[in-house]
């Protein structure tokens, strides 16, 4: 009898009445439903250490909970920059961020480019011997690394921080090596043709079409060189040569007076800690996705 009527709607051509719930996107706002929670919770701790550092101290551990200050006290930050030495952690944490950078870039990419395009005697082999140092844990090969560094003398010298990024890493290998096997052979070939070199195909050709995937390692190195606290801990001893992730591991000991800790100006250090690495992640978003979706489409 339903199909009989419908027939008849169709040929008269009167509208037919259609329930309300037909017309509501159901799948965007069971979307909206799910993320906006989830966006929430990884936002709230941000926004936390963000309005505590405006409070004062009273006002950190009050209850109920102060989630709007009566008055943002900017000069929590002043306050807290000139209590130690920050200037002099920043501008280690800067030095070393951007020479590790550069080691992993340059390291990187030549040597993905070798296992993505020369072809060697055993380089399936050698490829996968360095996949599996990826499952050696960082405490298995910290006391060896150690001695030889000790021997060598240059404890407590940035050496052990910034001379490995030098030698590459299996990660970021593994990485841009995806990438560059996902640009045709024809662009290098044609490129031999006209006399070009190895190397100038490298920088000429590859180099500018692997941005997307230059970026991702850029980002990934930054915020783990930015945030580096074990390694300083572990081969330097001098103060003035920390980084600012164990210098606020500092600070944290000389702001506690009377068993009080000052919370707001921890938090304000933390905050300007961060901020660094999420202009980095903002200002090459579009190439970080577009390197991170096009890494694995060629195996």
């Amino acid at each position: 009898m339903m199909t009989t009527l419908r027939a008849n709607v169709r040929r008269t051509g009167i509208p037919t009445a259609r329930p309300w719930w037909r017309g509501i996107p159901w799948r965007r706002i069971i979307a909206f439903a799910l993320i906006v929670p989830l966006a929430a919770s990884f936002f709230l701790p941000f926004y936390w250490m963000v309005i505590s550092s405006l409070k004062t101290k009273d006002e950190v551990f009050a209850w109920p909970v102060v989630w709007w200050p009566e008055k943002f006290l900017w000069q929590n930050y002043v306050e807290a920059w000139n209590s130690s030495f920050f200037t002099r952690f920043y501008l280690n944490t800067f030095g070393l961020t951007v020479l590790r950078l550069q080691g992993t870039l340059l390291s990187c990419t030549t040597v993905a480019y070798a296992f993505s395009r020369l072809r060697t005697p055993l380089k399936g082999l050698i490829f996968t011997c360095l996949l599996a140092t990826l499952m050696l844990p960082q405490q298995v090969t910290l006391i060896p690394t150690f001695i030889i560094w000790y021997h060598l003398g240059f404890l407590d010298t940035y050496w052990p921080l910034v001379l490995p990024s030098f030698f590459g890493s299996a990660y970021h290998v593994f990485l841009l090596r995806q990438f560059l096997l996902t640009i045709p052979d024809q662009l290098g070939e044609a490129a031999k043709i006209d006399g070009a070199t190895e190397w100038g195909i490298l920088w000429r050709i590859y180099l500018p079409l692997c941005k997307p995937a230059l970026a991702v390692v850029a980002i990934f190195t930054f915020q783990w060189s930015w945030g580096d606290f074990f390694s300083p801990l572990i081969y330097l001893t001098s103060v003035q040569k920390m980084p600012i992730a164990y210098g606020l591991f500092l600070f944290r000991g000389q702001a506690q007076y009377g068993g009080v800790s000052y919370w707001h100006y921890i938090m304000a250090m933390s905050t300007v800690m961060t901020i660094p690495p999420i202009i980095l992640f903002f200002s090459a978003q579009k190439f970080f996705i577009q390197g991170i979706v096009m890494t694995g489409i060629k195996g």
